[in-house]
């Protein structure tokens, strides 16, 4: 597959670096001399310098033989007038980066794919909706939810008092008459390997474990994992730039109390003017008399989102030791993932992760609707939409020969989530939800094609 990336930024180097793991033909467009050099000594890719929306530049990256196009700079207007001009030269697919989410909201009105851009993508927006799972499920560090909430992903640790410890999967399974959830990966504490659950794997106290429930999934886990599910009903939010603005805008539509603390004086009237639902605090964040004085020991949550990593990570530590249940930072550095777990933070985003994620599913083989890579894991979760011509059509899934690394967490049917175990039988239409390690990758692809 040939895939132009224009835009050697933070979201546009990620994803080419993604992709070049998986062999794809990248060439990256960018003015800056810097970031290109960089990039092309780290990865395995072509770079070229020049305009993106330069038609001599967009024709020397050979843009008519473009599988897809994809343009993530910093600037809205380049990213859609690049994606234009790239549909009109010859480009199958084009996506683009952009800051105002009022167009995807308005995307089918404004009619964009006729303008020639195949889909729209806001790091901000995604980071937003990330949070608002998260707090939705506030006793798990990971969520990802598939076809609006029919299947979802839910991480957490293993605590002693877990019902599961030292049980075998298939024991623990017993311990419910019926059960909405199924463990997908896990990762041992003090180890970076990621484990494929089987039957007679054994859950350990520390483990990390990935699931993915069906409804009523989430009461299941917290019986059985001794977590506590906590009404969030007060949330303060640092940082007032766009994530924290459509954050807190979106949250104030339900009945959360919200509370955002913006250092700019100018920039917090504005959000004043913005969010009539929230109280919006001028302030320095990192103050911690600031954040008592705004009773942050009253707060359910505490969200950091200000354009400096360590800033997020410091305050959120603050509110944890004032007592404050769930933590989320947003994190611009992706080594700070690795540390996530020791760090003492609940939580860690990153938009570019997000944005790299929700672009990905364009370039997997089969019909992938939907795509995630887990937070400090090396397995992938894909969504397959099962075609009559499937290998996997019309089998029960304990007749299939799936490769060991890969687990199928479960099933969407007529837009019902079903936790799927062997004797169940896959049809056409049928969405698969598949938890991967990347050598299995192309072996589960090959039985959806």
């Amino acid at each position: 597959m040939k895939i132009i990336i224009a835009g050697a930024g933070e979201v546009g180097f990620h994803l080419a670096k993604l992709l070049s793991y998986e062999s794809q033909e990248i060439i990256l467009i960018d003015l800056d001399k810097e970031r290109l050099a960089y990039a092309e000594t780290h990865l395995d890719i072509k770079v070229v310098k020049g305009d993106i929306t330069s038609v001599s530049v967009l024709k020397e990256s050979n843009i008519a033989n473009a599988d897809l196009f994809v343009s993530v700079t910093s600037s809205q207007t380049a990213n859609i007038t690049s994606c234009v001009l790239a549909k009109q030269l010859g480009a199958k697919r084009t996506i683009a980066r952009i800051s105002n989410t009022e167009f995807i909201e308005h995307k089918d009105e404004v009619g964009f794919e006729t303008l020639g851009i195949d889909e729209l993508i806001s790091p901000e927006s995604l980071a937003s909706s990330e949070i608002e799972l998260l707090l939705n499920q506030s006793v798990f560090n990971d969520t990802y939810a598939f076809e609006d909430g029919a299947l979802t992903m839910l991480g957490l640790t293993l605590s002693a008092d877990a019902k599961i410890i030292d049980k075998q999967v298939k024991v623990a399974a017993q311990l419910l008459s019926d059960i909405h959830f199924i463990p997908i990966a896990i990762q041992r504490y003090g180890s970076h390997l990621t484990l494929i659950p089987r039957g007679d794997t054994v859950f350990k106290e520390g483990d990390r474990v990935v699931f993915i429930t069906s409804e009523g999934g989430d009461e299941e886990l917290c019986k059985l994992t001794g977590k506590r599910k906590t009404q969030i009903k007060d949330i303060m939010i640092l940082g007032g730039g766009q994530i924290g603005a459509i954050t807190a805008k979106e949250l104030s539509k339900t009945d959360f109390n919200i509370k955002i603390v913006e250092k700019s004086k100018e920039r917090a009237l504005e959000l004043a003017d913005q969010l009539s639902n929230a109280l919006v605090i001028n302030g320095d964040g990192r103050n911690v008399e600031l954040l008592e004085e705004e009773n942050i020991n009253a707060m359910d949550a505490f969200i950091s989102v200000t354009g400096n990593s360590e800033t997020n990570i410091m305050s959120c530590l603050v509110a944890k030791s004032k007592g404050v249940k769930k933590t989320i930072a947003l994190v611009e550095n992706m080594d700070y993932f690795a540390l996530s777990h020791s760090i003492g933070v609940d939580t860690l985003i990153n938009k570019k992760l997000l944005a790299a994620n929700s672009i990905f599913r364009y370039v997997r083989k089969g019909e992938v609707v939907a795509m995630t890579k887990l937070a400090n894991m090396k397995a992938e979760l894909l969504e397959f939409v099962v075609k009559p011509t499937s290998r996997i059509c019309y089998q029960f899934i304990k007749e299939v020969d799936f490769p060991r690394a890969a687990i199928i967490g479960g099933v969407i049917r007529n837009e019902s989530g079903i936790i799927a175990l062997g004797d169940f039988k896959i049809e056409p239409g049928d969405r698969v939800v598949v938890c991967c390690l990347p050598e299995a990758i192309s072996k589960v692809e090959r039985l959806f094609f």
